[in-house]
């Protein structure tokens, strides 16, 4: 074994990054869901719902496209297209409400995208409206991504009226000439005006979306995005590694690769970026997840009740997400349910009265186990782990224990302090599901 070269705080072991892994908002991940009607075991599982749940909006518009994004949205262009989704958003809300028990409790409701904000505040407040007549809310923290680029004074209004406490704004980075070079071209003023206007609609946790692996960006860039994030007051920070995948995003082939940095480069970026964040008050939430130490995600990591669902790392406590708009994701106990993709068979479905679930997987026990081990891994660095998946996985992470990354004691696996960016790869061990035919993003 060659020595290994330290970067930042990290030990960078390439060999061990080499396989590409799923981000793990979900196990089984989305790459196993099959294509059929999920209807009545969607219908089944809304009926049997006890207690408190979630509920995500989708919004799948926004009114500029970038072209790294890898989002299920399209262009608002069209205003009878935005009108159209709407109304059968709407609908959707009060088929989804008539299959739920009275005891069930909406306590959090997040609206993403897309954008949120490529409709009208108005239409905003209307979709609150319905779902306050269709189901049973119990004081809901409310959160919304927005972009900063198209967001007008009207929603500050809307935002203070609804009580929405928690934003997330799709910044990235902040020198031009990446901006340019991936479609999201927004200066500074931009972000600026977007977090006065939500500190004084009341929102008070603001979290600021950046990325490293970008075509023209340095060290020294990245360091100057996140010096002018942590200047502008960001609660969190989510510093995400840019996937380039143009054989499944179409959108990114406006992307020239040739600028686009390497992987000991990527591995650079994270680790100096995590050193920055961490030097700079905030605390790791995962791998690339910051929050300020009064942040309710760090609250959350401090008390070990961190999970993980479709939005990523979260402090939601709910066991369920139910989704909501095209191509949203439900998540129950035993079943994962994802809305028609499309908007226009979407719509077509909803007006018919029918649920729109049309991929998922039904979750096994066996699929519940190694799933709430690979969420303790991310979330709190350790897991307990039966005997017998020890034995039978000894072999595939042997090669992490031998570079001293995690441990074993008794039966708890633990990742060892410092070694957060293979926490995914030691993670993926223990999938089941995991084969070389399934395309993920780089682990760092």
């Amino acid at each position: 074994m060659t020595s290994p070269e330290v970067i930042g705080n990290w030990t960078y072991w390439p060999e061990l990054l080499e396989r590409p892994v799923p981000r793990y908002t979900s196990y089984p991940t989305a790459a196993e869901f099959v294509e059929e009607s999920f209807e009545d075991r969607q219908a089944a599982a809304l009926r049997a719902l006890r207690g408190t749940v979630s509920l995500y909006l989708h919004i799948p518009y926004c009114r500029e496209i970038c072209w790294y994004c890898g989002c299920n949205t399209g262009a608002a262009n069209k205003t009878q297209r935005l009108t159209a989704y709407l109304e059968a958003l709407h609908h959707e809300i009060e088929l989804v409400g008539r299959h739920l028990h009275p005891s069930v409790k909406v306590t959090r409701i997040a609206f993403g995208g897309g954008s949120p904000n490529a409709i009208k505040p108005t239409d905003f407040v209307r979709l609150v409206d319905r779902l306050t007549l269709n189901f049973r809310l119990e004081k809901p923290v409310l959160s919304i991504e927005l972009d900063p680029r198209t967001l007008e004074p009207g929603w500050f209004m809307a935002i203070r009226g609804i009580g929405v406490i928690k934003a997330s704004l799709g910044v990235q980075t902040l020198d031009p000439r990446v901006q340019a070079a991936i479609g999201r071209v927004q200066p500074r003023d931009d972000i600026e005006r977007a977090v006065e206007g939500l500190r004084k609609g009341g929102v008070d946790s603001i979290n600021f979306d950046l990325m490293y692996g970008l075509p023209f960006q340095t060290d020294e860039i990245l360091r100057d995005t996140l010096d002018q994030s942590v200047a502008m007051g960001a609660d969190r920070i989510a510093l995400f590694g840019y996937a380039h995948v143009p054989h499944m995003i179409p959108r990114q082939q406006r992307i020239d690769a040739s600028e686009l940095p390497g992987q000991r480069d990527r591995f650079r970026m994270a680790a100096e970026g995590h050193a920055r964040l961490v030097a700079a008050g905030y605390q790791a939430v995962g791998f690339d997840h910051f929050a300020l130490p009064d942040d309710d995600l760090a609250l959350a990591a401090r008390a070990g009740t961190l999970r993980r669902n479709f939005q990523g790392f979260t402090e939601d406590q709910s066991p369920v997400l139910i989704g909501l708009g095209a191509s949203s994701i439900s998540e129950f106990p035993d079943l994962f349910v994802q809305t028609e993709k499309n908007a226009g068979r979407y719509r077509m479905l909803i007006g018919a009265d029918q649920l729109a679930g049309r991929k998922g997987v039904v979750r096994t026990a066996e699929d519940r186990r190694r799933g709430q081990i690979i969420t303790d891994l991310l979330c709190r660095g350790m897991a307990d782990v039966p005997a017998d998946l020890i034995a039978t996985n000894r072999d595939r992470l042997e090669p992490f224990i031998a570079r001293g990354l995690v441990r074993i004691d008794g039966g708890v696996l633990t990742l060892e302090p410092g070694n957060e960016p293979y926490a995914r790869s030691i993670a993926a061990v223990f999938d089941a599901w995991r084969s070389g035919a399934r395309k993920f993003s780089s682990a760092v």
